[in-house]
């Protein structure tokens, strides 16, 4: 039986990939690329913060309103 490893490229593939990169983009179209790839990874962890802060302001807020609404009011 044969398995099939599969594993991350090495120098040699790195370099087919990036020739073959700029085969197809062109050296223009690189910097625009990489321009929208990082505004795009930035906006993700802009995202990933706010949803993370707002899990742990419920959280937060989960915790002290059960204290305050347990105790009965006496008139």
């Amino acid at each position: 039986m044969t398995t099939f490893l599969i594993s991350m490229p090495g120098g040699s593939e790195w370099v087919l990939i990036i020739l073959a990169v700029l085969v197809l983009f062109g050296g223009r179209k690189i910097p625009e690329f990489m321009r929208g790839l990082g505004k795009g990874i930035r906006e993700f962890n802009d995202a990933k913060n706010n949803v993370k802060k707002e899990l742990e302001d419920g959280m937060n807020e989960k915790d002290t309103k059960p204290a305050s609404a347990s105790t009965p009011s006496q008139p």
